[in-house]
């Protein structure tokens, strides 16, 4: 029966260190970046997103506060 108290032993903290940013620098080799025109495209897209939901939001806020001060009248 395999002993349940054997502890594993760990690496040094700066040993662990060393290995997590040796495997994100390998990481970061692997991925495609956008170049510039896709950067540009996709912020344009991300601003018009937020403008129309800040306009949506605004609409609605209007609607429903001139909703509710009409009901708060009639009461």
């Amino acid at each position: 029966m395999a002993d349940t108290n054997v502890k594993t032993k760990k690496k040094p903290f700066f040993a662990r260190l060393k290995s997590y940013f040796i495997e994100t620098k390998s990481e970061l080799k692997k991925v495609t970046w956008p170049s510039k025109d896709q950067m540009k495209q996709n912020t344009l897209v991300i601003i018009v997103f937020l403008i129309l939901i800040g306009l949506f939001l605004f609409v609605f806020d209007i609607a429903f506060s001139g909703l509710f001060s009409l009901l708060t009248n009639i009461l």
